[in-house]
């Protein structure tokens, strides 16, 4: 199946009425860690514009991808000089509702009013490569804001965030791109690319880790409110980065798993397995 389809598909998903605790119904696919082990995440980037010409937006990714976005490309059978009816819905279940003022209504009325959608697509990543390449696609992100995006969306976690918040998540990356801080990149790097916390049979989970080379974190909603549960996610995210994921399975008396909601073939499956709290 086409790279995009499925990714697509997966957003369709979301806007024919998609709820978090949808999650929670599928059945986990049983993967071994040897077959998990060969998938290689991707980004995969939806850019709306204000007109339906494409061609300005089109133009700078391609510049991007020349001065410094190596391995991205965008793709010329989804994108479409023409709005599309299911973009506010997408949004809609995509806007972080974790981050205060992550949007505004601004934002909201130019999903809206958007009148061409650019996607572009990431390289296969191997582990090794996830931080750097996820700087890399926020850097293509301010590169097509700046060229007129009015929006803008990861496809590969279904996360959204107004433009003011993807620019200080820019802002951010830049900084610590430039202080040399791989912890801080991996973790800006999560909150612009993934998406928590979603509901999964008495957990709440997160979508996305894998785009900078972590696991994804599974907290059971006893644990506290949402707020209170996506803190524990984001410190045990980051106690990966920090210590390794042996140890912080042995200090917080969690286990790994390899049985997703996602099929292998899906953008969302995390190949480096899912970290599960005890409750």
């Amino acid at each position: 199946m086409h790279i995009l389809r499925r990714a697509l598909l997966g957003s369709l998903w979301t806007m024919i009425g998609w709820k978090p605790s949808f999650a929670g119904q599928a059945s986990p696919e049983t993967v071994t860690q040897e077959e998990a082990s060969s998938v290689t995440p991707r980004h995969v980037l939806c850019f709306l514009g204000r007109d339906r010409d494409l061609s300005r937006l089109s133009e700078a990714a391609g510049q991007a991808i020349r001065d410094f976005a190596t391995g991205f490309s965008v793709d010329e059978d989804y994108s479409q000089g023409e709005p599309d009816e299911r973009m506010g819905r997408s949004f809609d279940v995509c806007w972080d509702r974790v981050e205060l003022d992550a949007w505004s209504e601004t934002d909201e009325q130019s999903v809206a009013d958007h009148q061409s959608v650019l996607y572009v697509l990431g390289p296969s990543m191997a582990k090794a490569e996830t931080v750097k390449v996820s700087m890399t696609a926020l850097r293509l992100v301010e590169r097509l804001i700046e060229a007129g995006a009015v929006a803008v969306k990861g496809e590969s976690a279904g996360i959204a965030h107004g433009l003011d918040r993807w620019r200080e998540l820019i802002r951010q990356g830049a900084e610590a791109q430039g202080a040399g801080d791989l912890l801080a990149q991996r973790r800006i790097g999560r909150l612009a690319f993934a998406k928590r916390p979603l509901s999964a049979r008495g957990y709440l989970k997160s979508v996305g880790f894998h785009l900078v080379g972590l696991p994804e974190v599974y907290v059971p909603v006893t644990a506290g409110s949402e707020r209170q549960v996506v803190a524990i996610m984001d410190a045990v995210a980051d106690e990966i980065g920090k210590k390794g994921l042996d140890p912080t399975l042995t200090v917080r008396g969690a286990s790994l798993s390899f049985d997703s909601v996602y099929e292998v073939d899906e953008f969302k499956f995390n190949p480096y397995g899912i970290v599960k709290l005890a409750g």
